[in-house]
């Protein structure tokens, strides 16, 4: 759940050289076997059908270069539009070693889109007056307590999940530790902040922990069962799991892979069940394209309301305003709803939410006033791959009918710069190094 550089989010043997990703065979191989590409009918007509395929023709051919330019093994990418699922497609391999083809079934970690869930699991118990977004969070769970008395007394839910509690990330807390979730909590009160409450955005996986603690607490279960009961089991969501042990358990998960010093190698699972609420779950694009539709359903799934329109409609409007982070004019100022990102691109309205944990990265967007909306998973770890948004707003583009900006280009140039500032530090470090030292 590390933060991207460029979006939202979050959380953090074979090998595969660079030569061998390079050979690995054409789109026609590379799309595997098994991989779904539906265009949707339902109520559309043939012309939009026609000017969606239209919209994505070329499309596989890009994905497949910048899959190669960024030494990506594997992507999975879902399109919805206006109520259909237009696109579900695996590229490339979820076990290299294997050649083992990624589908549209293959699990990959989401990271911190994980938040969203848990918001959502909020509003439903706000939807039935058991929680208020604006109470104190001590009058649902009289022993929490923060390091700072003010926050201590005054933190609600809301606070919880808008990254402004004052307190930086201290990821090290919960990052491999041997602590319980309760255990995590009943600390919380030993981490100094860095900023005073409610004064800045500071993006904190502890506090969305803290927040399915106590959607668990209020229903009287764990954070869990209530998703998987509430949210996974409506949505037909029935691959998605909670633990990268579950996913290995299936027949179809993607390995997590990660690039060192442009050799990309396997990188071992990590679990990260005792933050959970923040970044756990494990997820395939069929079931996430479900999961689009539901929020671009502000709320309704099909004929059913799971989540109140109100309270949908609080999880894609600004709560706090997020520090510049991408510098591009086609994206917009950027704030951050209920566990979502809210900014434009060209112009038009974007909710969003990135993933990053060990070997995976995720983008999950959409444009509200379009109905359209995008997933793209991939498992090659954040620090080298900005593949997934790279995807996501190619795809806006076609379908908005706008000139596709080079963003492959842009985010390659952006890290020849870097690789060349890093370089020049470490010689600049060799020169001023002093005899004897």
């Amino acid at each position: 759940m590390r933060r991207r550089v460029v979006a939202i989010s979050g959380l953090g043997v074979a090998l595969l050289t660079a030569v061998a990703l390079a050979a690995a065979p054409g789109t026609s191989a590379r799309t595997a076997a098994g991989a779904t590409h539906a265009i949707g009918s339902g109520a559309r007509s043939a012309a939009q059908i026609a000017a969606e395929r239209s919209a994505l023709e070329g499309f596989d051919a890009f994905v497949e270069q910048v899959m190669k330019d960024w030494k990506v093994p594997g992507l999975a990418v879902a399109v919805v539009r206006d109520g259909k699922v237009i696109l579900s497609k695996g590229y490339g391999y979820r076990d290299v070693d294997k050649k083992l083809p990624v589908t549209a079934k293959t699990l990959f970690a989401i990271g911190s889109i994980t938040k969203s869930f848990t918001v959502t699991a909020m509003g439903m118990l706000v939807d039935e007056g058991k929680l208020d977004w604006d109470a104190p969070v001590r009058n649902y769970l009289p022993s929490f307590k923060l390091y700072d008395p003010v926050a201590s007394e005054h933190m609600t839910p809301r606070d919880l999940v808008t990254h402004r509690s004052g307190l930086p990330r201290h990821d090290l807390v919960w990052y491999s530790s041997g602590f319980t979730r309760a255990d995590m909590v009943r600390r919380l009160q030993y981490l100094e902040p860095s900023k005073d409450f409610r004064s800045a955005y500071q993006y904190n996986n502890l506090m969305f922990m803290t927040a399915g603690y106590l959607v668990g607490q209020l229903a009287g279960t764990t954070w869990e069962a209530f998703v998987r009961r509430r949210i996974f089991a409506p949505l037909g969501m029935e691959s998605t799991n909670f633990s990268v042990v579950d996913s290995q358990k299936s027949t179809d998960f993607a390995t997590p892979y990660q690039n060192a010093k442009d050799v990309v190698k396997v990188m071992p699972f990590h679990n990260v069940d005792q933050i959970a609420p923040a970044g756990s779950i494990n997820s395939n694009i069929e079931d996430m394209a479900r999961y689009l539709l539901f929020h671009l359903g502000k709320g309704k799934y099909g004929d059913t309301r799971l989540l109140s329109e109100n309270n949908s409609n609080q999880m894609q409007s600004p709560q706090m305003v997020e520090p510049a982070s991408d510098r591009w004019r086609e994206i917009g100022l950027s704030s951050y709803g209920l566990a979502f990102g809210v900014s434009d691109y060209r112009g038009h309205k974007m909710v969003s939410h990135g993933g990053a944990i060990d070997g995976f990265t995720a983008q999950f967007a959409f444009l509200p006033q379009d109905q359209m909306g995008v997933v793209a998973l991939a498992n090659l770890d954040a620090a080298k791959d900005p593949v997934p948004i790279i995807v996501v707003r190619n795809v806006f583009d076609r379908l908005l009918g706008l000139d596709q900006v080079p963003w492959n280009q842009r985010y390659t140039e952006d890290e020849r710069k870097m690789k060349q500032s890093e370089e020049e530090a470490k010689q600049k470090g060799f020169t001023t190094r002093k005899p004897g030292t």
